[in-house]
């Protein structure tokens, strides 16, 4: 409607061809449902006063059908801005829309020119250790932003890539070999480079329990990776997430792909000899310096094979690549964009500059009893995964299984809540106690709280769902009701704009606002009431939060309970 009323007046001033408008909703409720500065933009150009044209956009708009249908009033602010209240019917639409689509509602397929599908590369932890409180906020981005660009259309591939090769793996084999042989840590004889933690002494009695056991280092190698990566496997289950593919560094040697990448950038002389090293020209690039990778004893550093693995990415037919790691990586990206550059330039491809990109996180900071908690006794010297979700969900050994699995659900609710809660490159507080509470101070019990309270309304009014699509929603015309209608609304344009910025903490800070409107509410205008028609349109409302809310628990990796 903006759209044709813009290009008519352009038309009827022989004026050059506009800008499609921008719409955006005010932060501040008072100045309208809906703002365009189209009128701004325009005026320069066409050489107009920006108010004068503001009211010409606008004196055509109300001459177009429909328009007061759609339209309640509008009103020019400030140098040019117009601002347009909808009328009720256009804000309740979004009920019958939601109950329509159910589970799918704000979901998006995109155009022919957006990605098709994604790659998200997250967690890889090296299999030396149980994953920790770093790990887990990684898990929890990479899994959340993967249901997040899912909701958009893309069809994404979630892969582990396993470090199963260099020195944190001699010295796993060399730390449960030490074990095997009846040293522990402290011991005068205890390797310097040994990991120290309990699980070394598990894995150490595990072998020698097996049929496989021999007290040769490659066989303890192999035993002790293998055990790792079950643990692993197992705290990333109950943690709620799982891989599509599982790469394993060693293979990229075995297969000769680094191999084969140092051929490539030599052969087209991006690299260079010096002080018996082998060079990579990353200052080509616009690295601050080179970076070596091969030194003088013939190993390489650790981008190379993560150029290998990157190739191996794009010649998959992965165009659409983010890796989700640690800030400690920041310094790896211009090593592996700049060899990815040269292996593209050696094998003709046409992989961007910007080839992969990638969401860093920083790290987490457990609090428990108002005191750091920096170790656990079976990692030795950090918070574990597992840990965290125990701790966070009240676990205790006197329960029964069908009490630890509650209480294990819980736990992870609230760990993938909160880790999704802030910003990736934010320092992160996880409180233990905050997490046990079951008060509105608590984030995700809030919001779990904001659905068990409508699916009890819901039971208690004891009605058919299906008898809320025929509601009278004209009826919904109190302030709060209008409060939740415009949140319930800006749910899909939330979801694309969290998708394309990476930002999946936008759907927490989201479900916490549609959360507190929704309490609002319940507080202002009583739902069971008398009037049985104003009772269905306040339901049906319900009824379409409690499926957003759903919805969006749902992409993050949380349950919605129905009772609490």
């Amino acid at each position: 409607m903006l759209s044709a009323s813009r290009a008519g007046l352009a038309q009827e001033r022989g004026l050059e061809e506009p800008p499609a408008p921008r719409l955006e909703r005010p932060k501040a409720i008072d100045h309208g449902d809906v703002a365009c500065n189209i009128a701004l933009q325009l005026s320069k150009a066409w050489k107009l006063n920006p108010r004068e044209l503001a009211q010409a956009l606008v004196g055509r708009l109300q001459q177009q059908a429909g328009f007061n249908e759609l339209i309640a009033s509008c009103e020019i602010a400030g140098p040019g801005f117009i601002n347009f209240r909808l009328s009720n019917a256009a804000k309740t639409a979004v009920v019958p829309e939601i109950l329509a689509e159910g589970a799918h509602f704000g979901e998006t397929i995109r155009s022919k020119q957006s990605p098709q599908s994604a790659m998200i590369e997250f967690v890889s932890a090296n299999p030396t250790g149980p994953l920790h409180v770093g790990h887990g906020r990684q898990a929890v981005l990479g899994d959340a932003l993967a249901n997040l660009l899912a909701t958009q259309g893309i069809q994404v591939h979630r892969e582990f890539y396993y470090n199963d090769a260099g020195i944190q793996i001699t010295n796993l084999a060399l730390s449960v070999q030490a074990r095997l042989q009846g040293l522990k840590p402290g011991d005068t004889t205890w390797p310097e480079q040994a990991y120290n933690g309990e699980y070394i002494a598990e894995i150490a009695a595990a072998f020698r329990a097996s049929p496989e056991f021999k007290n040769e280092l490659e066989a303890i190698r192999q035993f002790a990776v293998a055990y790792l990566r079950n643990e692993q496997d197992i705290d990333l289950k109950t943690f709620g997430v799982q891989f599509d593919c599982y790469y394993l560094e060693s293979s990229l040697y075995t297969d000769g792909r680094v191999a084969q990448i140092v051929d490539d950038l030599q052969s087209i002389g991006k690299t260079y000899e010096s002080e018996g090293a082998l060079w990579l020209k990353t200052t080509d690039d616009g690295d601050d310096k080179d970076r070596v990778m091969r030194k003088s004893d013939g190993t390489f550093t650790y981008f190379v094979p993560d150029v290998a693995y990157h190739t191996s990415k794009w010649n998959r037919g992965f165009q659409k690549v983010i890796n989700v790691q640690g800030s400690d990586h920041h310094g790896t990206i211009a090593r592996v964009r700049s060899g990815l550059q040269g292996v593209a330039q050696k094998r003709g491809w046409d992989i961007p500059k910007t080839y992969p990109d990638y969401v860093l996180h920083k790290m987490v900071t457990v609090m428990r009893h108002g005191e750091e908690v920096k170790i656990s006794k079976r990692a030795g010297s950090y918070v574990t995964v597992r840990d965290l979700v125990e701790w966070s969900g009240g676990v205790t050994p006197e329960m029964t299984p069908d009490e630890r699995d509650l209480a294990l659900q819980r736990g992870r609710d609230a760990v993938r809540f909160f880790l999704i809660s802030r910003k990736a490159d934010t320092e992160f507080v996880f409180d233990i106690d905050l997490a046990l509470q079951q008060n509105d101070e608590n984030p995700v019990f809030y919001v779990q709280y904001a659905h068990a309270r409508i699916s009890s309304i819901l039971q208690q009014w004891g009605g058919q769902l299906s008898d809320l699509t025929s509601a009278d929603l004209s009826l919904l015309q109190s302030k709060a009701s209008d409060h939740l209608l415009r949140r319930l609304a800006e749910y899909p344009e939330m979801l694309t704009a969290a998708a394309d910025e990476l930002a999946p903490h936008a759907l927490a800070f989201y479900l916490r606002d549609l959360a507190g409107d929704f309490h609002a509410f319940y507080n202002a205008d009583r739902v069971l009431v008398d009037d049985q028609n104003l009772k269905l349109a306040r339901l049906a409302l319900l009824s379409a939060t409690r499926q957003v809310l759903q919805n969006g628990l749902r992409v993050l990796g949380v349950s919605a309970p129905t009772k609490m």
